[in-house]
């Protein structure tokens, strides 16, 4: 089985790049129509949104089929077809809410559920892929790749999506997005097309099939049992959770302390996702080359720098509209970008050790956790910000507390990421002192 070279990484990143073409039309586009078009509240997508991302639980069950077969690319096109299946009739049920309110919303949940599975079959099964035919030297970059070409399919989509919904009608914005469904699918085909080839051969051991191919709960109980793997578990949660949790409160804070408008705010965003991807570049090349320090040096100082990035928003909440915040907000995203490269590179360093043939589990295992973490960041840190607002009478102070404690977050995130291969008391060290004990006890003569 020969390991992929850089075209079969842009091929990987063009499925990539397709998946979220259709997930920013059901989270984004969606989302706006609902609010602003058809006048739900807020929370209406966003409950929407929380199931898509709960849905994702499944990731490590999706990942242990494709351990099973052996074979990542049935999963990842079954997942593509469920995604644009359900990104489509979210669409359809957001049309139908203009005449049928709640019948549109039973359908929409059920399409943000086929979102959620989608992506959790599609996505889970690529990392797999990249875990298992990238040469450990090119991880890092074939991340960087991937994730960009990612956010590359948000902007073009995004960009001619826009164009096409206008002026907007419900049948126009079930057409496009089965559109974009389709054309995902197919380009999904496309380059996928022979990339994998065929499943290798796995001999069956002398205890039988089972002994091979174990139940998922089984297999799911072994990957936990594994150190490293239970550890970088946590870590992708509370790093994530750190990640997310900034997402829904910079932009009111910048227009709350700092006075700016929708607009300038949506740029500020903007030059975030600019260091995210400075960030994300520099990780590539450093942990390509090991510049500066080894993958997970680059985890646990990206953590850190998070911090202190975050540590500028307090003192910009404090002080005020003097702080240079447009370079914070970049420093931010640039560290995000770093720590989050490294972190991808590290999980697919991580998913193939340990006991042969569970990538699939261990790579679903953290996307659960990464799921979950997002689902769970937003909504914690809207309502921090909330309470911290009713309690502080200082809108600055009571935001610079909220990222404080995302701060802390990061802070706890470093030292988890810096134990995620810490060599563990277990039974392994005890026999070398039983050993030394046997060794230095003198014996009795037979």
């Amino acid at each position: 089985m020969t390991n992929l070279g850089w075209t079969g990484i842009v091929r990987l990143g063009l499925v990539q790049a397709a998946l979220g073409a259709i997930v920013v039309l059901t989270t984004s586009t969606l989302n706006r129509v609902m609010v602003v078009e058809l006048a739900w509240p807020a929370v209406v997508p966003g409950l929407l949104v929380t199931i898509h991302y709960l849905m994702q639980v499944t990731r490590p069950r999706m990942g242990f089929g494709s351990d099973l077969g052996g074979r990542s690319t049935p999963w990842i096109t079954a997942g593509m077809a469920t995604l644009a299946t359900g990104g489509t009739l979210a669409a359809l049920a957001t049309a139908w809410m203009s005449t049928n309110r709640f019948g549109g919303l039973a359908l929409a949940a059920l399409g943000f559920m086929l979102v959620g599975l989608g992506v959790s079959a599609c996505g889970t099964s690529l990392l797999v892929l990249l875990a298992k035919r990238v040469d450990p030297a090119r991880r890092a970059a074939a991340a960087t790749i991937v994730w960009m070409m990612m956010i590359l399919g948000f902007a073009v989509t995004a960009g001619l999506a826009g164009r096409s919904l206008d002026p907007y009608s419900p049948q126009r914005l079930v057409m496009v997005t089965g559109i974009v469904g389709a054309l995902a699918f197919v380009l999904t085909l496309v380059a996928l097309f022979r990339l994998e080839g065929a499943a290798p051969a796995v001999a069956e051991s002398a205890a039988g099939p089972e002994a091979v191919k174990p139940p998922f709960r089984t297999a799911l109980a072994q990957v936990w049992a594994e150190p490293a793997a239970r550890r970088f578990t946590v870590f992708v949660f509370v790093s994530m959770l750190a990640y997310s949790a900034q997402d829904l409160i910079l932009e009111p804070f910048a227009g709350a302390v700092f006075g700016f408008t929708p607009g300038e705010s949506t740029s500020l965003a903007g030059v975030q996702h600019g260091g995210v991807l400075a960030g994300m570049i520099v990780g590539a090349f450093a942990g390509s080359r090991q510049v500066f320090g080894t993958l997970r040096q680059w985890v646990v100082g990206g953590c850190i720098a998070s911090a202190f990035a975050l540590g500028g928003l307090v003192a910009a909440g404090l002080v005020g509209a003097g702080w240079p915040l447009r370079a914070t907000v970049f420093a931010l995203g640039a560290a995000n970008g770093a720590f989050s490269i490294a972190a991808i590179a590290s999980m697919m360093r991580l998913a193939s050790s340990g006991q042969n043939g569970r990538e699939g589990v261990r790579m679903g295992l953290w996307g659960a956790a990464q799921a979950i973490a997002f689902g769970a960041g937003g909504l914690a840190g809207t309502v921090a910000a909330d309470i911290a607002r009713a309690v502080i009478p200082s809108t600055g102070a009571a935001y610079a507390s909220v990222f404080g404690l995302e701060a802390l977050l990061f802070i706890a995130s470093a030292v988890l990421a810096a134990r995620v291969d810490a060599p563990s008391v277990t039974a392994a060290r005890r026999p070398s002192w039983r050993l030394a004990w046997q060794r230095s006890t003198p014996t009795m003569p037979s």
